[in-house]
């Protein structure tokens, strides 16, 4: 069997999923990108119970193989991969936090200076399409711009990486900011970051941690700053 390792490696993080409560029973689905295509969870098959030939490989035109249909939302997942060439794994949630914002058509907006590690300023909120679409796919590829997670609304969110583990690490962060989003909201409206803020944030990624999230080291630029790096940012009031 190709790509046993592999294989293993997204049941582990589906697993995931449902012990850290991003996503309940089968909902939420997990994909990597191998030679000729990629793995994804299928649909409707309980985590606890799939072994490593239950995962589907899927062609890059949408054909699938294996005994079990993929996962309902194996189009987004190869949509993200023919259009982002350094995303090498993703993981789909229907996290508590992150889909009450999303079924407000909320964004997660810079009110932390986390928001920063989904490659932008602030983490968008794709406009509603039902699950399985053309539509879904390309909504979420037009809130990814630039970033590396997303919201959908009234449904859960998207976050992709180098590998499993790093998308499912990413999915969490997303999932911790948007609840401390919520928590700040029960106070009042949070005074925002400045542009100049979150991009000296942005800046100072580029090398944070192993830089995670990084993109192909041939198309690898550090961020540019519209702001001299030893300039006094504005006062926030």
């Amino acid at each position: 069997m190709q790509d046993f390792e592999a294989r293993r490696e997204i049941i582990k993080i589906a697993l995931q999923l449902n012990s850290t409560g991003l996503s309940a029973g089968t909902s939420g689905n997990v994909s990597v990108r191998v030679k000729g295509g990629f793995l994804i969870t299928p649909s409707g098959v309980k985590y606890e119970k799939l072994l490593p030939p239950d995962v589907v490989f899927m062609d890059m035109d949408g054909t699938a193989h294996g005994h079990f249909a993929p996962s309902s939302e194996w189009r987004f997942h190869r949509d993200i991969y023919k259009n982002r060439s350094h995303a090498k794994a993703i993981v789909h949630a229907h996290a508590p936090y992150s889909t009450a914002l999303a079924c407000l058509e909320k964004e997660i907006p810079q009110f932390h200076y986390m928001v920063a590690i989904a490659g932008a300023k602030s983490i968008r909120c794709a406009p509603y399409a039902p699950f399985g679409t053309v539509e879904l796919s390309e909504a979420a590829l037009g809130a990814l711009d630039g970033r590396r997670a997303c919201l959908l609304a009234h449904h859960g969110l998207i976050a992709y990486a180098d590998n499993p583990e790093k998308a499912l690490t990413l999915a969490t962060e997303v999932e911790v900011l948007a609840q401390q989003y919520q928590l700040v909201l029960q106070m009042g409206e949070p005074k925002l970051l400045s542009d100049a803020e979150m991009e000296d944030v942005l800046h100072r990624f580029w090398t944070y941690g192993d830089n995670a999230q990084k993109a192909d080291e041939t198309k690898r630029t550090k961020p540019k700053l519209t702001h001299h790096p030893r300039a006094t940012l504005p006062k926030r009031r």
